[in-house]
């Protein structure tokens, strides 16, 4: 199994999971940090996956989304996001609404 097809099952199998540089005890750049923030204030469970401890899924997960940069965030599947979108989600209210739709 490749890389990509590893991120999709993953992905698919955690409702919300966030792709980031470190961890969520000890986020590796500002943008990871934000994100965990802003997930944790929205008390939603979620898995993260540190980046770093994987090049293979650092670039990985680029391909796979057609985005750029890192963190990136998967709710129920669905690519969400970087930093910067979850931020202006998160400031209208659409991602706590997201979020809760994948509640269990």
């Amino acid at each position: 199994m490749d890389v990509i097809e590893k991120i999709d099952r993953f992905v698919n199998a955690v409702p919300v999971v966030l792709f980031m540089k470190g961890d969520r005890r000890f986020p590796q750049c500002g943008f990871s940090g934000k994100a965990i923030q802003m997930l944790e204030a929205c008390g939603v469970e979620f898995e993260t996956v540190n980046v770093l401890a994987d090049d293979e899924v650092r670039q990985g997960i680029k391909a796979y989304s057609s985005w750029p940069t890192i963190p990136q965030l998967y709710v129920g599947g669905e690519f969400v996001g970087g930093s910067d979108i979850m931020q202006a989600l998160y400031e209208s209210g659409e991602l706590q609404e997201l979020l809760e739709s994948v509640k269990g």
